[in-house]
C-alpha cells in the first residue's frame, strides 16, 4: 500500500510542478497547494501505514501507532491552508488593483 501511496505522491508532484510554472496566478496558487498535499502524501508513505491500536491504552498494549507523524502532518496541513488562503487574498487583491493575473504582465514583460 505504501509504494502505491509513493506513486500517487509522484503523480500529483508532477502535476503540481506543471501547475507552478504557468503563468496564471490561481494556476500557480493551486499547484503549490496541490506540492504540499502531495508532500503529506509522501511523508505519511514514508512513515508505513501502520495499523495498530491508540498509544494511550496503557503500557501492555501489544503494538501501537505512532502519534507524532500524524500530529506533525496535520500542523503541516493547518499551516498549508493558512499560506493558500493568503496566496489567494494577495491574488484577489492584486487582480483587483492591477486587473491582470498573468505573471508576465505583473513583471512587466508586456509582449508575448
Amino acid at each position: 500500500m505504501e509504494t502505491f501511496m509513493i506513486i500517487i505522491s509522484g503523480i500529483l508532484f508532477t502535476i503540481a510542478t506543471y501547475l507552478i510554472l504557468n503563468k496564471n496566478f490561481l494556476r500557480i496558487v493551486l499547484g503549490l497547494t496541490l506540492f504540499s498535499h502531495a508532500t503529506h502524501i509522501m511523508l505519511i508513505s514514508i512513515n508505513g501505514l501502520k495499523r495498530g491500536s491508540a498509544p494511550l491504552l496503557g503500557e501492555h498494549a501489544e503494538s501501537y501507532t505512532d502519534p507524532i507523524p500524524q500530529a506533525l502532518i496535520l500542523t503541516s496541513i493547518v499551516i498549508s491552508f493558512a499560506l493558500t488562503a493568503l496566496l489567494l487574498v494577495l491574488g484577489y487583491r492584486t487582480y483587483i488593483e492591477l486587473g491582470t493575473d498573468n505573471m508576465k504582465k505583473l513583471r512587466g514583460e508586456s509582449h508575448e
